[in-house]
């Protein structure tokens, strides 16, 4: 599945890097989490071409 980013609104990508700063600052454990889910899901689509 693919993402046309011509669809998304100019102003998408700062406003959730706006919202995930926020969330961060108020829950700082949450940053080691989105770290932890962003490395396991990058590692498994660059694996994903060697499985199939």
């Amino acid at each position: 599945m693919t993402i046309d980013h011509s669809t998304l609104p100019a102003y998408a990508g700062p406003v959730i890097s706006l919202l995930a700063g926020i969330l961060i600052l108020i829950m700082p454990r949450l940053l080691s989490y989105i770290v932890a889910l962003y490395l396991i899901i990058v590692g498994i689509i660059g694996i994903l071409p060697f499985i199939s």
